[in-house]
């Protein structure tokens, strides 16, 4: 529950200037600086921006748009995870340029306030339950009131509220509820020695997960050398859900990169010499699914190099501003640090001529 509300009370200091374009005073206004959650949404901060700078707009109707060094930003990826992806090394405060003139059309999904952000939000939600029950019936049966009622608990920040409602959809393995359960009957477990989720129960299944793909080109010992995202053309934007089959293995943090990028964990074969840096299809770099409870025991054949790195062409996997050693259990992942529409959702930075997806 503690790493659950770090993640709900987690901001990201902006500093927002006004266009030049549409700025009609002399001197221009200073820049504005605002607290954005992180599991928010951009355009949801036009009630805090707009008195700011409404003096020195020119005629027009309202409709607010951000970019970042020229990059117009998606207003329905949430702003965690822009910051993430955007910033190869954390820019705070992050330094955004706010529109009210001249949306992007061509560019960006219309928008048109807080109802777009809100179905956007629920479709998602939608998505999330077809892919862990096969089913929206989960979602299509809530009442209105508790539609409503779960969006404002995001929309506010309200994490009790959240998963108060939110415990009717019976995602099962994706783990919001069972804290719920945890925090009623203060019953949370320690350490387990299998892959449990937050409740003490083995999780399997269809963990939902959006993969946002930077390829920075080339192999840039700083990031931040890295040139900046100029299009979105520039990042791979994948809905590919891990699925975990084996119970009672710790699958890890690992081996979830390993099933989402098929494409560069590629098996072939190998001398004896060379197996410790090729992944195969249904192994990791060892010779046998990582068991949590063995990681201590294993011989000087262990490669320690399997708990600290992905694959050579990964520079950076990044959940949740944090960048996660590789062995930790996808469970504690899963059940800290998933978004509210039951998304995962992974910033990777790599570092590769081509990725196909």
């Amino acid at each position: 529950m503690e790493a659950l509300k770090y993640i709900w009370e987690g901001a990201i200091p902006l500093q927002i200037h006004l266009h030049e374009s549409e700025v009609t005073t002399v001197p221009p206004p200073p820049p504005a600086m605002v607290l954005a959650p992180r599991i928010g949404y951009l355009p949801l901060l036009a009630s805090q921006i707009k008195p700011y700078f409404s003096s020195t707009l020119p005629p027009g109707v309202d409709t607010i748009w951000f970019e970042y060094k020229g990059l117009p930003l998606k207003w329905n990826i949430p702003t965690g995870v822009l910051f993430d992806l955007l910033c190869a090394e954390p820019e705070r405060p992050w330094n955004l340029t706010v529109h009210f003139r001249g949306y992007p059309r061509q560019l960006l999904i219309p928008c048109e306030g807080e109802d777009s952000i809100k179905w956007c939000f629920i479709n998602s939600l939608k998505e999330a339950n077809y892919i862990v029950n096969g089913n929206t019936k989960n979602v299509m049966s809530m009442s209105e009131p508790d539609l409503v009622e779960l969006w404002r608990s995001v929309s506010n920040g309200d994490l009790e509220a959240y998963l108060r409602i939110s415990s009717k959809l019976k995602l099962g393995g994706t783990g919001h509820e069972n804290v719920l359960k945890s925090i009623s009957t203060a019953s949370l477990p320690g350490q387990s020695t299998g892959e449990m989720d937050i409740a003490g129960q083995p999780m399997t299944g269809r963990i939902p997960v959006r993969l946002y793909v930077r390829n920075l080109g080339d192999d840039f010992d700083n990031l931040e050398d890295a040139p900046p995202v100029n299009n979105w053309d520039d990042v791979s934007y994948i809905n590919r859900p891990v699925e975990i089959h084996e119970e009672g293995k710790c699958f890890t943090l690992h081996d979830a990169v390993r099933s989402l990028f098929p494409e560069l964990f590629i098996e072939k074969a190998t001398t004896k010499e060379e197996s410790t840096n090729v992944i195969g299809e249904e192994q990791s770099e060892c010779t046998e699914p990582l068991d949590c409870t063995k990681t201590e025991e294993r011989g000087p054949n262990f490669s320690e190099e399997h708990l600290q790195s992905y694959h050579p062409s990964i520079k950076l996997v990044r959940i949740q501003g944090i960048e996660p050693k590789c062995q930790i259990p996808f469970s504690w992942v899963v059940n800290n640090l998933m978004n509210p529409e039951y998304f995962l959702h992974i910033c990777v930075f790599v570092s590769v001529q081509q990725v196909r997806c």
